[in-house]
């Protein structure tokens, strides 16, 4: 039995099929972003005094520069594809709420307008959604 009384995620219904992600909050990717920003700007610093070093001791090393740089391709590869993902995400628009005949949005599950107290019902109707 997982912990906290969580189901496990159900399998998918024909063996090969792929389980489609939701993308994850807004707010965790920016977080990442900018982990990953810290983590690529401190290594991009010791790189330089990597080859500040070896400048000095006249002892070049191609071998640790390239992985180094490996290091910090795959960390800008990572942040390209947080920042696609971040703007996939902000770019999600939600269905536009309902609206009263006095043009306040009408909240779920209400019964009565909350601007001018007239009952929701047929009278209320999705707003269309406007071209860009």
């Amino acid at each position: 039995m997982p912990l906290f009384g969580r189901k496990p995620a159900p399998a998918p219904a024909v063996p090969g099929t792929p389980v489609r992600r939701t993308l994850p909050p807004p707010s965790q990717l920016r977080r990442d972003r900018r982990a990953l920003l810290r983590v690529r700007e401190e290594r991009i610093r010791d790189l330089g005094g990597l080859m500040l070093e070896m400048y000095r001791r006249d002892q070049f090393r191609q071998d640790l520069v390239v992985d180094r740089c490996t290091e910090l391709v795959a960390l800008e590869e990572r942040i390209a594809e947080l920042d696609a993902l971040l703007s996939a995400a902000m770019s999600v628009r939600h269905r536009p709420a309902a609206r009263c005949e006095c043009g306040a949005p009408i909240l779920w599950g209400s019964k009565f307008c909350a601007s001018c107290g007239r009952p929701v019902g047929a009278s209320a109707a999705p707003v269309p959604p406007q071209e860009a």
